[in-house]
């Protein structure tokens, strides 16, 4: 094995030591859980935690990535997709969404809360038209 070469590495965090990160919205509080640091690169996860409830949509965009997995930790997130569906996600439910696929979150909770897993870790989001 080559001692020089970079290895993923095991990482812990908890509530207490997840780091507060700069996100993509004001209305959400993003906690680091490791794992972008653990992968080297290859995967994010990120809790996003409302501050408040969405006080508009967020307008309809795509992320340059392969693609971003959600998990509803806690309370609800209304959501529409340029396939026309629209998903009232709750505690528990969970969504994958391909990489470029257009979207726009519409509503969320004020107790909302939501693991977010991107692959690769850093993605883009890029605002759009709404689909025709």
């Amino acid at each position: 094995m080559n001692m020089n070469a970079k290895t993923q590495e095991l990482t812990r965090t908890t509530p207490e030591t997840a780091p507060e990160i700069p996100g993509r919205r004001s209305f959400f509080v993003y906690r680091d859980l490791g794992a972008k640091t653990g992968s080297l690169g290859k995967l994010n996860a990120q809790t996003m935690t409302a501050i408040k409830g969405m006080t508009e949509p967020t307008g309809w965009h795509y992320h340059n990535c392969d693609c971003q997995f959600l998990y509803i930790l806690n309370g609800w997130i209304d959501m529409e997709f340029e396939t026309g569906d629209k998903f009232h996600l709750e505690k528990g439910d969970s969504l994958y969404v391909p990489g470029g696929m257009r979207h726009n979150e519409t509503a969320t909770s004020e107790d909302m809360e939501l693991l977010e897993v991107t692959l690769p870790s850093n993605i883009d989001t890029v605002a759009c038209e709404p689909p025709i």
